[in-house]
């Protein structure tokens, strides 16, 4: 059986608490930087544990809405917009360091994330901070992506994740948090959906049709139901197929 490598990435300092737990599980953690959750004790807890677990520490920015937790549009100038990314990544970014540690990289958070995968104006306001910060950042980008193209074009280093603990819909976008399928949350049914996007480069969607979907890396929210006893099974599931975690 092919052996093969998978990235397993989790967003943290969110409020849940359950950092502890979690990291000795993942392989690299993005951390709420203080748009939609966080503050600098936070985050400097995160950092730590990312440190003693040797986990790749990457930044979550987002809308500055924690009311909403991020998951709104907010409308905003392309310099306010680019302040406020920029800003979040470098507070992060000076408490890693201070850590005597690096910042690898770079994951969009909610409703952020999910507009610069199809907007070119938001997608280029993103590649523009991380050009600015560190041009060396890798961005955590969906599959086929405006953001990753343009990224690319950049010659910015990207990783294309998918989502372990969500659905998707016909056109790769995820299924909206609204609908009653959204999440995933039955461990057999994680590992099917994951298995599948990481041997075969698939994921059926929630029309059940196999769309093709590469991935470097995949997310496993911090908030989902049994997330710790659902990763653990995933784990062992993956380590056993000849899919291992790095």
């Amino acid at each position: 059986m092919l052996v093969k490598t998978i990235d397993i990435n989790c967003d943290l300092g969110e409020g849940v608490g359950n950092e502890s737990a979690l990291m000795p599980l993942i392989s690299s953690c993005n951390i709420a930087c203080g748009g939609h959750a966080g503050d600098v004790d936070t985050m400097t807890t995160v950092v730590k544990l990312a440190k003693l677990h040797n986990v790749k520490i990457g930044a979550h920015p987002s809308f500055p809405d924690k009311e909403n937790f991020g998951r709104v549009t907010v409308r905003m100038s392309p310099q306010d917009l680019f302040d406020t990314i920029n800003l979040q990544i470098e507070n992060l970014k000076t408490i890693v360091e201070n850590q005597q540690l690096q910042l690898h990289h770079v994951k969009l958070h909610g409703a952020l994330y999910n507009l610069a995968s199809v907007d070119v104006d938001t997608a280029k306001i993103v590649v523009s901070v991380i050009r600015a910060i560190d041009k060396n950042l890798v961005l955590y980008v969906p599959y086929g992506s405006v953001i990753s193209k343009l990224a690319h074009q950049n010659g910015i280093s990207i990783m294309y994740e998918g989502f372990a603990d969500r659905n998707y819909n016909d056109d790769l976008t995820l299924v909206s948090r609204k609908h009653p399928k959204a999440l995933i949350h039955n461990a057999t049914a994680m590992f099917n959906h994951v298995y599948n996007m990481v041997y075969f480069g698939n994921v059926t969607t929630i029309n059940e049709v196999e769309v093709k979907l590469k991935v470097d890396t995949i997310c496993v929210h911090s908030d989902g139901k049994n997330v710790i006893k659902n990763l653990r099974f995933l784990i062992k599931k993956l380590n056993a197929n000849a899919i291992h975690i790095s």
